[in-house]
């Protein structure tokens, strides 16, 4: 059995180099490369006053929080979510997330497939390109170790 302790996740940070509110933690806990199949996870943080930029995913995504307000954007709609709810993005909507509570928002996204792109609408660093999306498979070692 695979497991992951989402209170204990060493998070990678990316932010827009040109907007100092859009920063978030991440990690990817399940992927491809950890020996899924069809699904992955997500786990992401954003602090208060911050965002997760507009973007577009290669799969279907159920966003649910862990705790937090966060109020979401999907294509023209907005809502707002707080622990314990989800939301369904179908892929390659836009959609976004913005934390407008006054605690870490923290979210887990489940998608539909074992490896997922991701097309921000600004340069994502550290990357410094716009696609993002799961390690390769053979990055896979070094991801887990330094998740671990």
């Amino acid at each position: 059995m695979k497991t992951a302790d989402l209170n204990n996740l060493k998070l990678l940070d990316a932010w827009y180099e040109d907007d100092p509110a859009m920063r978030i933690t991440v990690t990817l806990p399940f992927y491809a490369a950890t020996g899924n199949e069809s699904s992955s996870v997500v786990h992401f943080e954003i602090e208060p006053g911050h965002y997760l930029g507009t973007h577009t995913d290669s799969a279907e995504e159920i966003v649910l929080i862990i705790s937090g307000t966060v109020e979401a954007s999907l294509g023209d709609e907005r809502g707002q979510l707080s622990a314990g709810q989800a939301a369904l993005i179908p892929a390659m909507v836009p959609h976004g997330v913005r934390n407008i509570g006054d605690e870490t928002a923290r979210c887990v996204g489940f998608f539909s497939a074992a490896t997922v792109e991701s097309t921000f609408d600004r340069l994502m660093m550290p990357f410094g390109e716009r696609k993002v999306g799961t390690p390769p498979v053979e990055n896979a070692a070094q991801l887990v170790e330094a998740t671990s």
